[in-house]
């Protein structure tokens, strides 16, 4: 077996910083709906965040989305198409900040959509705040002492959060900061465009990544930072599964 580019991603260079984990993301994306055979059907919403530009890396129909409001976007597009495979592309901030309200409603409505929500504890495109899911103790530009239980607040943990919604179908959080979790990530993702594709209802995955600029770490200990810090704070594992399998 050769190693080669998946079909759906374009052959082109990312923006991303070395040690990013946006770029294995969008490949497992790419490899998923490549497998599946739903590229030509797929819709898919761009985030406000360090994946802006996710429609220039991606051979699908991407639409470029209001801060926050990709599952609103998304709702609207499967309703009004239904057969084709709709999905979010989103951030913390973008998801678990701005759009937590629209991410909430369309995971207790049950809408039919795919969740792809990477998490990285941090503010990512605009220099390093403090995100929702920044870990307590996590200095940011925002949190220069570290974030703070009393004053901030402890990190959102999505896939709890969401748990508790009848709407939902399925949760995982899964990691990409070695070759083991990456493989568990691509089953998670394809599980969760396979959900939509039989009309089970919200799925989401939560993807832990790396963001070595905004951590001022090397790739090799944001990498050992997911496995040992992120980890504790945001247990890996599927959160509900109602399909069960």
């Amino acid at each position: 077996m050769n190693f080669c580019r998946t079909e759906s991603l374009i052959d082109t260079v990312t923006h991303y910083c070395p040690g990013c984990g946006h770029g294995i993301i969008h490949r497992l994306v790419a490899e998923v709906l490549d497998e599946l055979g739903v590229r030509e059907k797929t819709i898919a919403t761009a985030p406000v965040g360090c994946a802006v530009l996710f429609y220039n890396y991606m051979k699908c129909d991407i639409i470029e989305c209001a801060h926050g409001r990709s599952p609103a976007v998304a709702t609207a597009i499967k309703r009004l198409l239904p057969e084709n495979v709709v999905f979010t592309y989103q951030g913390d901030g973008d998801l678990a900040a701005i759009g937590m309200a629209e991410t909430i409603h369309a995971a207790n409505r049950g809408e039919n959509i795919t969740v792809i929500f990477v998490n990285n504890a941090i503010y990512g495109m605009t220099g390093g705040q403090m995100a929702p899911t920044t870990l307590l103790g996590q200095m940011s530009t925002t949190t220069e002492a570290g974030r703070g239980n009393n004053q901030e607040g402890p990190p959102i943990k999505v896939c709890e959060l969401l748990s508790m919604l009848d709407g939902v179908t399925y949760l995982e959080r899964v990691a990409v900061n070695d070759a083991k979790n990456v493989i568990k990530t691509k089953k998670a993702i394809r599980k969760g465009f396979l959900n939509q594709i039989e009309g089970r209802g919200f799925s989401m995955v939560e993807v832990l990544s790396m963001c070595p600029t905004d951590w001022k770490v090397s790739p090799l200990k944001a990498a050992e930072f997911v496995n040992i810090d992120m980890k504790s704070v945001f247990p890996l594992g599927v959160y509900k599964d109602e399909d069960g399998q």
